[in-house]
């Protein structure tokens, strides 16, 4: 698992007065650098081998302002050329929401996927989501 903490700013509340949903997106995007590292350990864009095929988030309860967040991050299944990476959103020990995104390892010189290496595989299976 990986973990990120973050602090909602003032400006991501909404006029009910809770986080805007659409940061959930944003906030897993951003959490989700250490994963990248497997195939870019640079993070480098002209080298970038990873596209997003497929995001999804459930809300289980609301977030708020003034309140810490921990964004967790795991793998939540790996295949030949695509993954799945699973999220969740922790707000004072409640999870508030939880995501994934699929991601396909993607050459974009030849415009194809690409079979994930078994070393990369190996550091992925390390952060494996267990329900």
């Amino acid at each position: 698992m990986f973990s990120e903490k973050l602090m909602p700013r003032f400006s991501d509340t909404d006029a009910l007065g809770h986080i805007n949903n659409t940061l959930l997106p944003v906030w897993f995007e951003g959490a989700r650098d250490p994963v990248f590292r497997f195939f870019m350990p640079e993070l480098d864009t002209s080298d970038w081998q990873l596209i997003l095929a497929k995001i999804d988030v459930e809300f289980h309860a609301q977030l708020y302002y003034g309140k810490e967040i921990e964004i967790r991050s795991y793998i939540g299944r790996i295949g030949g050329s695509s993954f799945t990476v699973y999220q969740e959103a922790w707000q004072k020990n409640t999870k508030c929401a939880s995501g994934t995104a699929v991601m396909v390892h993607f050459c974009f010189e030849n415009q194809s996927s690409l079979q994930i290496p078994d070393n990369i595989k190996v550091e992925m299976n390390t952060h494996l989501f267990i329900a």
